[in-house]
């Protein structure tokens, strides 16, 4: 028997250093709490010169907030996933909540890539990102980052460590450093928006 994801149990998991993840197969949802944790330090996120001038060129209208379901609906459309229909409704409502939000990147008025995650004090949690067009995911994370610098944000959790994270300077950290740092971040009285 699997128990609910309301709001609730979920941003307490995410308090305490854990998320879910589902099972591609079954559906059935499963905690994890990764040690080591992947985080990516907001003050050495690495930008190339080619797309710093991605970015720069306009080629891509980055949004928050304006198609959070449609962000997460993409994430899930792979061949092999652990976003079940279950957990994309539980994210629907942290959405509608104020909890989570998604960074996009928009040309000529189509969706071509972004990504979604939760807000908690002063720590955003990375869940999933998508891309149907070159680069548009990855000037949505140089959004992110940026959104959550000036905000004030202090933790950037990726949860694991991949290939295309590692380009921009993603670490690996001990579990206690973690708890560490996210106990320090959820305290902070940060809010995505005005």
């Amino acid at each position: 028997m699997s128990i609910e994801l309301t709001p609730e149990l979920l941003l307490s998991a995410y308090a305490g250093g854990c998320f879910p993840m589902a099972d591609e197969e079954t559906g059935q949802v499963y905690w994890y709490a990764p040690d080591p944790r992947a985080v990516m330090p907001l003050d050495a996120f690495r930008v190339s010169r080619s797309l710093r001038r991605t970015v720069r060129s306009g080629k891509f209208d980055t949004r928050t907030d304006t198609a959070f379901a449609d962000v997460i609906a993409r994430c899930a459309a792979r061949r092999e996933t652990w976003i079940s229909d279950e957990i994309r409704e539980a994210y629907e409502r942290l959405h509608a909540l104020g909890f989570a939000h998604s960074v996009e990147a928009w040309r000529d008025g189509k969706l071509v890539g972004g990504l979604y995650g939760v807000s908690l004090g002063g720590a955003f949690f990375g869940e999933s990102m998508f891309h149907s067009e070159t680069d548009a995911s990855k000037v949505a994370l140089v959004h992110l980052v940026r959104h959550l610098r000036e905000r004030g944000y202090v933790l950037l959790d990726t949860q694991f460590t991949t290939p295309h994270l590692e380009r921009f300077g993603v670490e690996e950290i001990a579990r206690e450093e973690y708890e560490r740092m996210l106990a320090d971040a959820i305290r902070r009285n940060v809010s995505w928006r005005d």
